[in-house]
């Protein structure tokens, strides 16, 4: 019989296999977040925090219904689980890259609902392997659960950091090759440890070690040559903008990087000639241009060198120069640079050009034009930290034209359009400054009116009277938004109208506007954006008149930062009509698609929690105890996600990234909640969850007090000290679970494997859930929700067991 004591199995070895295997899978999981982003749309990489949670969910049920799997070889046992993981995360990758699911037939091809549940059910197959490994180990060594939990929780840390670093050197198919054989290491480990070796466990050993030189090739590959293996090479979506880009004779990729939150393709095409929004009275041919692709979507174009640049006096923005000539100039994340190309062709003085992405800095020459200060920031982060003030700021266009009818973009986060962040750029301007904003339009009103609702409420939160302080003019295709914080002179008025008038622009407001002066040149049927711009602006009640609007264009802020989000309940009955009529992701059911995967994540709880019940022993568990446990382990599985999520939300300001926010979030937590694990047993249980409600309660404003006065700082110490402030919190979180186990080791360790299973099913409603409560009343609401989670798990820890 193979080791059975705890000394035997937590020896450096076993914990190494752990380890190992708890890095992968962390890669594995932000990794696929990344590619999916590339290969589809933003739908997929929300999917994959359900799928992870759902396959850890799912190992526990299996334990549970067999619990003597894998007790008598344990380090035999975890060697095949990390194989297993290993081939999965390969293999079921393979399967989703050769066999892709098609979003936009979905309504009407029923084979891609089955294509659509393959990839789900597959994609968890490494996370039910990783959560097998653990679940094992807790359901053998119950008395070792704080250091079975810690060591995953800090495996799972290191992932993240080796999610952050990989994917610059080995792109998004390499990274996902490295995770496959960090998963084998660590089943080898653990295999070479084994005291005893039959003929499959030998077998087993052979196969990891094929699957590890496989690793060393597919690496080598990726250095070597610049591209993956022919096998993993990304099939991305043909209806991203990059395959559009692709088809057209004659075009080509010319370079492809990528980086830790992004992968960045530049192309050259014929067909490439965009010159958005400009005026219908330019009739000169378009320049010649590259095109410029993040994620494979939203083509930004690059003009080439030495073009003829007359066509910049054409666009939108370029009242802003006629209003300040020979302005400095703060350019807010320019992307391909036509904003900045336009800047400096109409005479900007100086040019501040803030661009978070390394890799579009690189490869655009025009930030390395003279006159550009190039500042690699997000321009959110660079308002709040900056002191100096500009004669122009512009908030640049390089989102794609997405209709809002189907909602199918609700879920994306835009920090750069809240009131706050509209405050934070009035807050630049110099005395009598503008700030441009330019959107798209369509009908009804929606962006652009969003954007005007926005900047009304921004100029009323600094306590001036919007109908003095904006203009706003339109093309055919996009709308601009000029704003001061000075009333606009007589002057001023009479440029805007004059350029305006030269250009074939449309007036929608300014101060003092008259009906008839509206509406002449780019001709609607009515003038709709000039009676929504006015009707908002003079309404008496401007709750009401949002509350009435037929979307939902309320201003976005910190706290709800949804400026895509134009869903109401009230166009149900049209969605639904339209189902599959439109060509859109999921057929157009956009909003519609949360609530279906959180029906389908209550289906799967629901099967993961009570399918076991049938094979559990009810002789030895007392109903009383099962109620105790569902209630606790259900309660702290639904909180973490749903305390996780908001406070990533709190760090995407203070470090200036998402992708750094979100490493650093996860780093923290599951750093910190594997020492708390550890140290578990030297706590009160319910105080410990005491604090932790009372600290999840403070930390609104305890993060907000702390990022607000340290973020002049650089960024590796803001991310000190972000890592620092989430560590009593992560620390708090990393109990519950570990000192909930130890207490069922002692009344009803048949339950063991159960719980695991009942606190992954809950998490996997907790991460949809988390996303749903956000997107209809804020983050903050989401953390209050997590606390009132974590007082009923204080409540049912008092009788979970013999109370401590």
């Amino acid at each position: 019989m193979g080791e059975s004591k705890p000394s035997h199995l937590f020896s450096f070895a076993r914990r190494t296999s752990l380890f190992l295997l708890s890095i992968a899978t962390l890669i594995f999981e932000i990794n696929l977040s990344r590619i999916f982003s590339v290969t589809q749309f933003y739908h997929f990489a929300f999917m994959i925090v359900s799928l992870a949670l759902l396959g850890f969910g799912a190992s526990g049920t299996l334990l549970a219904i067999f619990p003597r799997a894998g007790r008598r070889k344990p380090a035999q046992s975890l060697g095949t689980i990390s194989l297993a993981a290993a081939l999965s995360i390969s293999g079921a990758y393979i399967l989703v890259n050769q066999v892709p699911f098609d979003s936009f037939s979905i309504a009407w091809d029923q084979r891609q609902v089955g294509i659509f549940a393959l990839h789900y059910l597959v994609l968890a197959l490494p996370f039910f392997f990783s959560g097998m490994a653990v679940g094992l180990l807790l359901e053998i060594f119950p008395n070792s659960a704080g250091t079975v939990y810690a060591t995953n929780l800090i495996g799972s840390a290191a992932g993240c950091l080796a999610a952050l670093a990989a994917p610059q050197f080995l792109g998004g198919e390499g990274t996902l090759v490295l995770s496959s054989g960090i998963a084998a290491l660590g089943g080898l480990v653990s295999l070479l440890t084994a005291l005893e070796k039959s003929f499959v466990d030998k077998l087993v050993v052979i196969l990891t070690g094929m699957v590890l030189i496989f690793t060393c090739f597919g690496l080598w590959h990726q250095v070597y040559f610049g591209s993956p293996l022919p096998a993993f090479e990304l099939e991305i979506s043909p209806y991203k903008g990059l395959s559009y880009a692709l088809q057209y004779p004659g075009a080509e990729t010319i370079s492809q990087q990528w980086n830790a939150f992004s992968r960045v393709d530049l192309i050259s095409s014929p067909g490439i000639r965009s010159l958005p929004g400009i005026s219908y009275r330019y009739t000169a041919p378009p320049p010649a241009e590259y095109g410029l692709l993040v994620d494979g979507d939203n083509l930004n174009p690059v003009v080439l060198p030495d073009a003829e640049l007359s066509f910049t006096g054409y666009f939108l923005e370029s009242v802003a120069y006629q209003l300040r000539p020979d302005a400095g100039v703060l350019l807010l994340e320019p992307g391909g640079g036509l904003d900045l190309l336009t800047a400096l062709n109409q005479g900007a003085q100086q040019v501040t050009a803030v661009e978070p992405n390394p890799i579009i800095i690189e490869q655009v020459y025009i930030y390395s034009l003279p006159g550009v200060q190039q500042v690699q920031e997000t321009g959110r982060s660079y308002l709040r930290r900056s002191k100096q003030s500009y004669d122009v700021v512009i908030l640049s266009l390089t989102e794609g034209y997405h209709p809002v009818r189907s909602g199918a973009y609700s879920l994306s986060e835009d920090y750069s359009h809240t009131v706050e962040a509209y405050q934070d750029a009035l807050e630049r301007l110099d005395e009598d400054g503008i700030l441009v904003i330019r959107s798209w339009l369509q009908i009804p009103p929606s962006e652009f009116l969003r954007s005007f609702v926005l900047a009304v409420t921004a100029l009323e939160h600094n306590g001036l009277d919007p109908q003095e302080h904006i203009a706003a003019i339109r093309s055919y295709n996009a709308g601009l938004l000029i704003i001061k914080n000075r009333p606009f002179s007589p002057e001023e008025l009479e440029t805007v109208r004059t350029f305006s008038a030269e250009r074939a622009f449309d007036l929608v407001y300014l101060p003092g506007i008259r009906p008839d002066e509206v509406n002449r040149y780019n001709i609607l049927s009515e003038p709709l954006y000039y009676q929504a711009f006015s009707a908002f602006l003079h309404a008496t009640e401007r709750q009401a008149w949002l509350k009435a609007y037929q979307y939902e264009v309320s201003p976005p802020t910190d706290n709800h930062p949804f400026f895509g989000h134009y869903f109401k309940w009230s166009q149900a009955p049209a969605i639904i009509a339209e189902l599959g009529k439109s060509w859109q992701p999921f057929g157009g059911a956009g909003y519609f698609v949360l609530l279906v995967l959180l029906g389908f994540a209550v289906v799967m709880a629901g099967l993961i929690i009570l399918l076991p019940l049938g094979f559990v022993r009810r002789s030895a568990v007392a109903p009383k105890t099962r109620v105790t446990s569902f209630a606790y382990f259900g309660s702290i599985g639904l909180a973490f996600l749903l305390v996780e999520i908001p406070l990533v939300q709190h760090l995407i300001l203070y470090l200036g990234h998402p992708a750094y926010a979100l490493t650093t979030a996860l780093f923290s937590i599951l750093l910190f909640s594997g020492i708390g694990s550890l140290n578990s047993r030297r706590f009160s249980q319910r105080n410990a969850i005491a604090a932790l409600i009372l600290l999840i309660l403070i930390a609104p404003w305890l993060l907000n007090t702390i990022f607000d006065a340290t973020l002049g700082f650089s960024l590796f110490i803001r991310g000190t000290i972000a890592v620092a402030t989430l560590a009593p919190l992560g620390f708090l979180m990393g109990i519950p679970f570990p000192s909930g186990i130890t207490k069922m080791e002692s009344s009803a360790p048949d339950l063991i494997p159960w719980v695991w299973g009942v606190n992954g099913a809950f998490s996997v409603i907790s991460s949809i859930l988390a996303a749903l409560i956000a997107l209809s009343v804020g983050f903050s609401w989401s953390l209050l929700a997590g606390a009132a989670c974590y007082t009923g798990a204080w409540q049912a820890a008092k009788h979970l067991g013999g109370q401590r």
